[in-house]
């Protein structure tokens, strides 16, 4: 390496990290080169570190390892990495008289021997998708009766589940959040090895991981991003040694460190040097050097800290230098195995345990044994343990999250038969609730459930959205106020937005978007204008009336994990205000709101991890064999992914069964504002951008429509309001030109602040301004027309002012009765949760409009 720092940059490195000063990359750069003394004094600060945290997390002196066995699913992959020797082709398989894949009963027999000789882990090691890059492995996969290899691991792992009690630990390499969503139900843990952040290595020819797609540092990162995301826990490190710089090694450490502070997931950080191995590219690029080696371990343990657990592998490197490994701060051996070996590393066999427990404890370190989830997620629980295989986890585990000394893993069912829904919780679900704000009525774990504020606050800020002015226009009277977290305004030169306005006039639909910008930040006339363009339109497509759906909003449960940083309604399943309703219950509602007219129940709820794989289905079913003339309108495009992940099936499938269970349309919620920048400063796991536009795409194609929705005035700015509305016009087009159902409406939903964790924060904007308001309404006229007909605004959130004022700004629809609301009431709407049919005409009246009762499809109910 050539990065020589000076004795000076050591020294004054080595203080600071010694009296537990933060790091920054350069001097974790400069420490990465420490030698003799210098090198010495940087592992006892990091051991000092490391025993900090096992005292911290209340077992001192302890260093952890997983009895595990190795099952090498498939050797096939699409990556190309210079190093590898894991990896095979179809032709070399087939010559050693090998299948693409271990057989179902190859892996069982591997997992079954494994639980016999006191293994608990079974460790999922694979290619990354070879299906991609090879004939033979999809043929293999169709022949099987599956689409993917991730869907034919999905299979094994609950097969190992049930028929041996090993917990699958899945390492796949590269998982979408989708994927990552669907294997959580079957495996406490994942994982997959950043190795590094370097770019050079990726894009460079000769380099280690050139012409292999899933080693490009900001994909992998993505899926480190997406775990944490989904509180997945999950193992991952650095490979050293590859030809990467100490600069580029320090990089990869503090991208480790910003994902662990980020979300917490990273359950171990393994630390891992390379081996060189014959018949690789690399087989003549040197081992890396102990000492080189030991300064990676010290400085990734105090870069990352006390709470972190650093692994190194103790079988690639001999037995006597593990000492050296745990005198720089390694709490974990990580997977050791009694049956398989290291197939990554053939050459290098275990240790065996004798060996390895009397040399830990030559340290001073009682070796014990760990499941594959570390204890503190043992402990923890929800959200981390997903419940079909928290059982798997608690038959093992003691009371402080290890495994149970001398216990053997015995098959349980992955899912476990359960009664169906049952009534939890508060029975005056619908009473008064104090919104201001709510400080004593925040969910218990509302420190960690949506991860670190500081992050959150960096990436807002990155949303352009959080800039803020002093004077803006007050949402209720229109007066100039002293308003904080207005956006800022945006001046156009009149002959700009006489343009701009000209071109709306001429082609509503298919403005550019600067011209759609320039009308989106009008104020003043030019507002006044856009206003007016806007209600002409909206008298062009749908006439004067003004209508509404009588329905009922039945919010199932309360309990969710998803971690939205805007919601004030999701609860822990252990708080005072957590509820889930039975399916009697619902059906009861159900009923009764039929009985008082209504024609719609519009039913949505938390993620709840408990809920049965067929909740959704249920909750249709019952309100449909209750009162079959009811239109069920429910379930956003999360909850849809929940079901999916659930059940195993595809969207596809799910909704085709969903609609044959009596789902006439679905919400366009959990939509936000699609676009992943803000989406992730909103919400800690809610699904990605295009997998909401999956799911409602999905929907138009088998014929159940849906609506669509935009909260806005939080983290977001104009622009994005725009993009949103391209997005919604693009998905409206594509549907309707290929016959699909569409979008009924849009509804824009201004964002509630008062009891929302991102304003009590300090993040979000205190909700959008009239202006905001009345731009979103008309522009949304404006950009949707000739697409989406019908625009709804929303008297909950803007109130009976509020509410005639977005009509004379191009909406036509006021939404339902709702009977009850909970969600906005939650997070501090002062409107109410409910208006009658009086009410709902007054609101027309008031503006001199005929009201209409409609269906939810928007067809004239007959009288």
């Amino acid at each position: 390496m050539s990065e020589q720092p000076t004795p000076q940059q050591v020294r004054r490195a080595l203080a600071r990290a010694e009296r537990g000063a933060a790091l920054d990359v350069a001097e974790a750069t400069v420490l990465l080169a420490a030698t003799g003394a210098d090198l010495e004094r940087l592992t006892t600060a990091a051991a000092r570190v490391r025993d900090a945290g096992l005292v911290a997390a209340g077992r001192a002196g302890v260093v952890t390892y997983s009895p595990k066995v190795f099952i090498p699913v498939t050797r096939l992959c699409r990556d190309r990495c210079h190093y590898c020797t894991f990896v095979e082709t179809p032709a070399q398989a087939a010559r050693d008289g090998r299948a693409p894949y271990l057989s179902p009963d190859e892996i069982l027999a591997i997992a079954a021997e494994g639980a016999r000789l006191g293994c608990l882990e079974a460790l999922f090691t694979l290619g990354d998708r070879p299906e991609d890059r090879w004939p033979e492995a999809q043929a293999w996969l169709d022949e099987q009766g599956y689409d993917s290899t991730l869907a034919y691991v999905r299979a094994m792992a609950v097969r190992v589940l049930e028929e041996t009690g090993l917990l699958p630990h899945l390492n796949p390499g590269v998982m979408s959040w989708e994927e990552l969503n669907r294997l959580k139900p079957v495996a406490p843990s994942m994982g997959m090895m950043l190795e590094t952040t370097s770019r050079r290595l990726f894009e460079t020819k000769g380099e280690a991981h050139y012409g292999s797609p899933d080693k490009d540092p900001a994909v992998r990162l993505r899926v480190l991003e997406d775990a944490g995301r989904l509180s997945i826990p999950f193992t991952t490190g650095l490979l050293v040694g590859i030809g990467e710089t100490l600069t580029e090694r320090a990089e990869t450490i503090f991208a480790l460190r910003a994902s662990l502070k980020a979300y917490g997931a990273i359950q171990e950080v393994i630390v891992q040097n390379f081996r060189a191995k014959p018949d690789t590219a690399m087989r003549h690029t040197d081992d890396l050097a102990l000492d080189e080696y030991r300064a990676a371990i010290a400085v990734t343990r105090i870069v990352l800290g006390p709470k972190a657990r650093v692994q190194a592998p103790p079988n690639l490197v001999d037995l006597d230098e593990c000492r050296a490994l745990l005198a720089a701060g390694v709490d974990d051996w990580g997977g050791v195995s009694p049956l398989t070996p290291d197939h990554v590393n053939p050459e290098r066999p275990w240790p065996s345990l004798d060996r390895l427990r009397d040399l830990t404890a030559s340290c001073g370190f009682e070796l014990q044994p760990r499941l594959t989830v570390h204890p503190e997620y043992v402990r923890a629980g929800e959200p981390w343990l997903d419940p079909r295989v928290s059982g798997h986890v608690a038959a093992l585990a003691t009371e402080d999250g290890l495994a149970r000394p001398g216990v053997r893993p015995t098959g349980l069912p992955w899912q476990e038969p359960d009664g169906g829904f049952a009534s939890v919780g508060r029975t005056d679900l619908f009473a008064a609730v104090d919104t201001e704000g709510r400080t004593d009525d925040r969910r218990s774990d509302f420190g960690d459930v949506y991860g670190d504020w500081d992050a959150v606050r960096e990436a807002a800020r990155a949303t352009g959205g959080f800039e803020t002015v002093a004077s803006a226009t007050s949402s209720t009277t229109g007066a100039t106020v002293v308003e904080e977290g207005a956006l800022a305004p945006v001046s156009k030169p009149p002959s700009e937005a006489l343009a701009a306005l000209r071109a709306a006039e001429k082609d509503p639909g298919n403005l550019s978007d600067e011209h759609a910008l320039t009308l989106m930040t009008a104020e003043g006339e030019l507002l006044e204008q856009v206003c007016r363009l806007a209600d002409d339109l909206r008298r062009e497509a749908v006439g004067d009336e003004v209508t509404y759906v009588v329905n009922r909003n039945i919010n199932f449960t309360n309990v969710c994990y998803v971690g939205c940083r805007f919601c004030a309604f999701a609860q822990r399943r252990t708080d005072a205000d957590a509820y889930s309703l039975s399916l009697d219950e619902v059906a009861d509602r159900a009923a009764e709101a039929w009985d008082l007219g209504a024609t719609e129940v519009c039913m949505q709820g938390g993620i709840d991890p408990e809920l049965p794989a067929t909740a959704y289905f249920d909750l249709v079913s019952a309100v449909k064999q209750r009162v079959p003339e009811m239109h069920v309108h429910a379930f956003s495009p999360m909850e849809v992914v929940n079901g999916v992940a659930r059940t195993g099936l595809s969207i596809e499938d799910f909704l085709i069964k969903a609609r044959e269970a009596g789902l006439g349309s679905l919400p366009g919620t959990a939509a936000e504002i699609l676009d992943d920048e803000v989406r992730w400063v909103l919400t800690k796991g809610k699904l990605p951008t295009r997998t909401w536009i999956e799911v409602v795409s999905t929907a138009h194609r088998v014929g159940i429509p849906t609506t669509s929705t935009m909260m806005y005035g939080h983290v977001d700015n104009p622009r994005h309001w725009v993009n949103h509305l391209r997005v919604l016009s693009r998905i409206q087009d594509d549907s309707l030109d290929s016959g699909g159902s569409g979008f009924t409406e849009f509804v824009p939903l201004p964002f509630v602040h008062t009891s929302a964790p991102i304003y009590l924060a300090g993040v979000a904007r205190p909700g959008p301004t009239l202006r905001d308001n009345l731009a979103v309404h008309a522009m949304a006229r404006i950009l949707l027309h000739g697409r989406i007909r019908n625009i709804q605004t929303s008297w909950v959130k803007l109130g009976v002012e509020g509410t005639r004022a977005m009509l004379r700004a191009g909406a036509n629809d006021v939404g339902g009765t709702l009977m009850e609301e909970t969600i906005s009431r939650m997070a501090g709407s002062e409107h109410g949760s409910a208006k009658t049919v009086a009410e709902l005409e007054e609101i027309g009246a008031g503006i001199g409009r005929p009201v209409v009762e409609r269906t939810t499809t928007y067809a004239r109910r007959p009288a």
